[in-house]
């Protein structure tokens, strides 16, 4: 066996996936089948690279590899002329039709495939889960999770998305000005679930997959872009919140690869780059509403602004906090605001606040809303009550970073118990 096969396509897989899937989509025009013949494509490199070794273009032979698969699995079905027809699909398409796989051609199917998943034929919730399954190859109990649902409602609302766009006929562009605001908020909270997926990765041994940060970034300055000269105040926040909360990427983690809370980050290793370029973005964006993204985005500054973390403006994030709450109320702004709560008024005054929203039950399997609750209870000193919350935590938790974080503040905690 080649050294370095089962690496590459790893590594194409992460990198590369959401351009691959774009890109048989245009050129197919069936969500399944592209999926299922990406997967079947990269199988085939696992096994074939292991003896031929790594191609001089990894991506470019998946996607002519997934053509042919699907190409293939149409022909097995009773409507090939129909569709190869209607997608011009077919072996036969002469080469000057088909991509540069090596272009910017390639981002711009990413592009394409984000606004016909944002159709506004479609639910809100089925947009921004179909566009992750997609783009971000995310399994869907990793999709479920991000939207607090079961599972088998999640697979329900994919399959649905993906029949309402075949039957529908949604074309796979990029729409007009005119067609951009109806899709607007769908798209921009589609990126904006593609840095988070980036910035705490839902699962895995890495907390951060800098991939994801980067396309998320890059898609929002097309989007703000496309809307241009007077882009909405919220891509302009979003661009902005992505900008912030990257520059922070470097000191959120120490050698070992643990995670360092904010408080304790040395803000030296902050990208003070992207945080100048974030700043005035983040008051154009004030000046346009403000929206949730702007406000989020204020909220990061605040942070970014101070040298120290005993200079950050609590104060004001909790302002900021409350208007957000009221433009868009949510059981996570909630449970964000409370730990704004603990920084100015107290952890006493917080843990009501996350009393209350555990009593609802919407987030009892988040693992945040009881790692929140357990920090609460450690600063005021109930070690047995924190380590309940701690080990629920740690039991909801699926990022590698994330528990072994939880398992060494769960340790803490459990000592000083037994030193009272």
């Amino acid at each position: 066996m080649l050294p370095g096969a089962d690496a590459a396509v790893e590594e194409v897989y992460r990198s590369d996936w959401g351009r691959i899937v774009a890109t048989l989509i245009r050129m197919i025009g069936d969500f399944d089948v592209a999926e299922e013949a990406a997967q079947e494509a990269f199988a085939t490199a696992l096994d074939q690279w292991r003896s031929t070794g790594v191609p001089e273009s990894p991506r470019k032979w998946i996607i002519q590899t997934a053509r042919h698969k699907a190409i293939d699995r149409i022909r097995r079905r009773t409507r090939l002329q129909e569709i190869l027809q209607s997608q011009a699909a077919s072996a036969e398409v002469p080469a000057a039709h088909e991509p540069d796989f090596d272009s910017d051609e390639i981002s711009d199917d990413r592009l394409r495939l984000i606004f016909t998943c944002c159709h506004p034929a479609l639910a809100v919730e089925a947009q921004v889960a179909l566009t992750l399954r997609t783009l971000g190859g995310l399994e869907t109990h990793e999709i479920a999770r991000a939207f607090l649902v079961p599972d088998a409602t999640m697979a329900q609302r994919l399959v649905r998305a993906k029949r309402k766009i075949k039957d529908a006929g949604i074309p796979y562009v990029v729409p007009g000005k005119q067609d951009m605001p109806a899709r607007l908020d769908a798209v921009l909270t589609v990126i904006y679930l593609v840095f988070n997926e980036g910035y705490t990765a839902t699962q895995g041994e890495a907390l951060v997959r800098t991939d994801f940060c980067a396309e998320a970034i890059r898609l929002g300055r097309i989007v703000r872009m496309l809307t241009a000269p007077e882009s909405p105040a919220e891509a302009t926040g979003l661009l902005a919140l992505m900008l912030l909360q990257d520059s922070r990427r470097d000191a959120r983690l120490d050698a070992a690869g643990d995670i360092v809370l904010l408080e304790d980050q040395d803000r030296r290793r902050w990208d003070r780059q992207q945080i100048a370029e974030a700043l005035p973005l983040v008051d154009e964006s004030l000046r346009g509403g403000p929206g949730p993204f702007a406000l989020q985005a204020a909220i990061a500054a605040e942070h970014c602004r101070a040298a120290r973390p005993e200079d950050t403006n609590w104060p004001q994030i909790l302002r900021l906090y409350d208007l957000l709450e009221r433009v868009q109320p949510s059981p996570i702004v909630s449970l964000n605001r409370a730990v704004a709560v603990a920084m100015v008024e107290g952890p006493s005054a917080a843990l009501a606040l996350v009393d209350e929203l555990a009593e609802s039950g919407e987030l009892d399997g988040y693992h945040l809303l009881h790692a929140a609750r357990a920090d609460l209870l450690r600063r005021m000193g109930s070690s047995a009550e924190a380590a309940r919350s701690y080990a629920r935590a740690l039991q909801l938790a699926t990022n590698e970073s994330e528990r072994r974080f939880l398992r060494k503040r769960l340790a803490e905690v459990q000592q000083a118990q037994g030193n009272q």
